[in-house]
């Protein structure tokens, strides 16, 4: 098997959103800095309830997948299609916004700690103005898988390949097939895991850091990975635990307007104009 190698490194930069929810995003914090099929990688992380508790009110969305990943923490989600999920430790929200979904996510909490990650996921221009959809997974729905040498992987999406044993997360059957790992290494542990030669990949370590090819990575960082059919990651003296993301890139244009991706203008005219006139939430 061929490892990849540290190709390029995306460093995480200060940002706001919804009410003023103060993260820190890598992916997507330019137009340029994407990698098909991922669009965007937030990372919040606060003990302060000033940075968090304004939460992100409704809002509308178009053309994508979001992920969202609550490690510390409950929040709150509802849209107009009449779902409510409590978001706790450890539990994701998987949406397909589709044709159009408004919902809002809001804090639960007035104090401790709101930890977790943002992941939008790019459609095919065919699933674009597919239905919205909505599942909520609690934190005893993501399988998680204890590593040779004292690690830990919890698998969101795709399916963990360890030990010769596989661990399929509850996320299936997405045209982009993505792998979404939460993996935890002792100091000086190493992993490994394949990943399709055809698939971008990369790793954002969010504690301690990683070497890959012997090339460090620091936390706040994503780590765009080269080709090859399999990733190689050792923890440093302090231990990692990283997300290790990877997918089928569609090789479509992109055309984005805030909560709007498209393939072209014309359409991100037409979603603002569905947006407007109420026609985005109307039942396909």
């Amino acid at each position: 098997m061929t490892s990849r190698q540290l190709q390029r490194v995306i460093e995480s930069i200060p940002a706001s959103d919804g009410a003023g929810v103060k993260l820190r995003r890598s992916l997507g914090a330019h137009q340029n800095l994407r990698l098909d099929p991922f669009l965007m990688l937030d990372e919040f992380s606060s003990d302060n309830a000033d940075d968090y508790i304004a939460g992100f009110p409704a809002h509308p969305h178009r053309g994508f997948e979001t992920a969202t990943y609550l490690i510390d923490g409950h929040m709150l989600h509802q849209d107009h299609l009449g779902n409510r999920g409590d978001l706790k430790s450890g539990g994701v929200q998987w949406m397909t916004a589709g044709r159009g979904i408004v919902h809002s996510e809001m804090p639960q909490q007035e104090e401790g700690r709101m930890r977790g990650f943002q992941l939008w996921i790019n459609l095919p221009a065919r699933e674009k103005m597919k239905p919205a959809g909505y599942r909520d997974l609690q934190p005893d729905e993501i399988p998680a898988a204890a590593l040779a040498g004292g690690g830990r992987a919890k698998v969101i999406a795709g399916t963990l390949v360890h030990d010769g044993r596989s661990t399929p997360g509850p996320i299936q059957g997405v045209t982009t097939e993505p792998l979404y790992l939460d993996v935890e290494l002792p100091a000086g542990a190493a992993f490994a895991h394949p990943v399709p030669a055809g698939h971008n990949a990369f790793v954002y370590p969010f504690e301690g850091s990683v070497t890959i090819g012997g090339r460090q990575l620091r936390a706040q960082g994503a780590g765009v990975l080269g080709a090859g059919d399999q990733v190689e990651v050792l923890a440093g003296s302090e231990g990692a635990r990283f997300l290790l993301l990877a997918g089928r890139p569609l090789g479509e244009p992109v055309v984005q307007y805030g909560p709007f991706v498209m393939n072209t203008r014309e359409e991100i005219e037409q979603a603002i104009r569905d947006y407007q006139s109420g026609e985005l939430t109307r039942a396909a």
